[in-house]
C-alpha cells in the first residue's frame, strides 16, 4: 500500500531561499533617502546640540555667559532670535552628510549580506564596522561644513568660533549649482521609467498594419516590463540618463541664472 502525504514518506530536500540583494545603486539611494527624510525633522536638535557643545569652549565653568541652558530653552532661543530658518541651519550640508554616510553604510552592509560575508563567524561585526568607517570617512567633509553652518548665528547668542560662511547667498552661483544637481537627481528618478517605456514603444517591431507587435500602448508596456523584468526594469539605463541630464540641467540652470541677473541689472 502506498503512503500518500505520510510523515514517514521520504521528503524532497527543501532548499532555503534567502532574500535577494537589491541592486547596489538602488540600495544606496534608498538608504540615503530614508536618512535624509529623518534628517529634515531632527536637524533642529542637531543645531541645538552643536551650540551646547561649543558653549564655554576652553573656559572654566561659571566664567562665561550661558546662552543655552537646555534643549527646549535652546530651541526657543534659536527660533526667536534666528527665526524658524535658524532651526534648520546647515540643512543642505546635513542632508549631504546623511545621504553620503548612511547611503554608503547601509548600502555596503546590505551588499555584504547579499554576498554572504555576514554569514561567516564574526562577519556581521566586521561588515558593520567596515561599513560605518567607510561611510564616516566619505562623509567627513560634509560634517565639517555642517558644523560650521550650524554654529553660525548673530553675535547676541554666538558660541564658539564664527566662520561666517556666505556660500549660499541669494545671488550665489553655488546656490543655482546645488539646486540644479538636486533637480537633476529628482528628474532622473522620476523620468527614467517613462524614458524606458518610450524607448521600448519607439523601438518595437510593427506588423503590416503598423501596429506594435510587442506592446499595445503605454500601460501595456508598463505592465509587461514590471511582470517580466521587475520594477528595476523600469530603471535600466538610469546611470547614463543622470550622466547626460545632470550636466545639461546644471548648465541650463547656471546660464539661466546668469542671464536673468544680467537682465535685471539692465532693467534697473
Amino acid at each position: 500500500m502506498r503512503l500518500i502525504n505520510s510523515p514517514f514518506a521520504p521528503q524532497a530536500p527543501i532548499t532555503p531561499v534567502g532574500p535577494r540583494g537589491l541592486w547596489p545603486p538602488l540600495d544606496f539611494t534608498l538608504g540615503a533617502l530614508a536618512c535624509c527624510g529623518a534628517c529634515v525633522f531632527t536637524n533642529p536638535l542637531e543645531v541645538v546640540k552643536t551650540r551646547l557643545q561649543l558653549q564655554g569652549e576652553l573656559q572654566a565653568r561659571g566664567s562665561y555667559q550661558r546662552h543655552y541652558r537646555g534643549v527646549l530653552q535652546a530651541l526657543w532661543v534659536v527660533g526667536s532670535t534666528d527665526g524658524l530658518r535658524g532651526l534648520q541651519k546647515g540643512l543642505t550640508a546635513a542632508l549631504l552628510y546623511q545621504g553620503l554616510m548612511n547611503g554608503v553604510r547601509l548600502g555596503f552592509y546590505s551588499y555584504t549580506e547579499a554576498t554572504g560575508l555576514t554569514d561567516a563567524p564574526g562577519g556581521s561585526l566586521i561588515s558593520g564596522a567596515a561599513a560605518g568607517a567607510l561611510g564616516a570617512f566619505i562623509a567627513s567633509p560634509a560634517y565639517l561644513v555642517k558644523t560650521h553652518l550650524q554654529a553660525q548665528t548673530v553675535a547676541a547668542i554666538a558660541v564658539g568660533h564664527q566662520h561666517n560662511h556666505q556660500w549660499f547667498g541669494p545671488h550665489s552661483c553655488l546656490t543655482a549649482l546645488t539646486a540644479a544637481m538636486i533637480s537633476g537627481v529628482a528628474v532622473t528618478i522620476t523620468m527614467t521609467p517613462f524614458d524606458v517605456i518610450s524607448t521600448r514603444l519607439y523601438n518595437q517591431p510593427v506588423d503590416e498594419f503598423k501596429r506594435g507587435r510587442l506592446y499595445c500602448g503605454f500601460v501595456d508596456c508598463l505592465m509587461k516590463v514590471c511582470a517580466t523584468e521587475g520594477i528595476l526594469g523600469l530603471y535600466k539605463g538610469m546611470t547614463p540618463v543622470f550622466v547626460r541630464l545632470a550636466p545639461h540641467t546644471v548648465l541650463s540652470m547656471l546660464i539661466w541664472d546668469v542671464l536673468r541677473q544680467r537682465a535685471l541689472l539692465y532693467r534697473h
